[in-house]
C-alpha cells in the first residue's frame, strides 16, 4: 500500500462525505482471501510476522492495494495447501475479494491478481494416511 489517498464514495454529498482508508480495503481483502478452501495463510513481511507473535493479528497481511486513475488494483500472496488446484483456488480468491468488496463499499474493482508464494505441506496428515497419498 504506498499510495496514501482516500477513497470518496458518496455521491449525494448532501449528509457529508463517506471515504475509505486503503488500509480498509487490505482488511476486507485479506479476509476475504483467507476464507477461501485451500488458502493456509498470507504472506507477510518481518515486522507482521512479529506482530502476530504478540497476539495481534494483521488482516491485511499479504494484501496490497493501489489506488490508479481507473480504479483499484489488488495483489494477494498467498501460501495454498498442498493438494490443491492452484488455478481453481485462485479464481476463488479473485472471486470472493470481488464479492466481499463490492458487498461492503460499493466500489468496483479494477484488478485482482493472485500471486502464489508458497505450498504448504502438513507431514502430519501424510504420516497418519499414507495409502491417501
Amino acid at each position: 500500500m504506498q499510495d496514501n489517498r482516500i477513497l470518496n464514495v458518496s455521491e449525494d454529498t448532501s449528509l457529508g462525505n463517506v471515504e475509505i482508508a486503503p488500509e480498509v480495503i487490505e482488511v476486507i481483502a485479506g479476509i476475504a482471501a483467507n476464507e477461501v478452501k485451500g488458502v493456509a495463510q498470507m504472506r507477510g513481511n518481518f515486522a507482521s510476522n512479529v506482530t502476530e507473535r504478540f497476539g495481534k493479528k494483521n488482516h491485511g497481511k499479504g494484501i496490497k492495494v493501489e489506488l490508479t486513475d481507473k480504479g483499484i488494483k489488488i495483489d494477494t500472496y498467498s501460501v495454498l495447501e498442498y493438494g490443491v488446484s492452484i488455478p481453481t483456488v485462485a479464481q476463488q480468491i479473485q472471486d470472493n475479494i470481488r464479492q466481499a468488496l463490492k458487498n461492503m463499499t460499493a466500489l468496483e474493482i479494477e484488478e485482482v491478481n493472485v500471486h502464489i508464494v508458497a505450498v504448504q505441506i502438513d507431514t502430519k496428515e501424510e504420516e497418519g494416511s499414507p495409502e491417501e497419498v
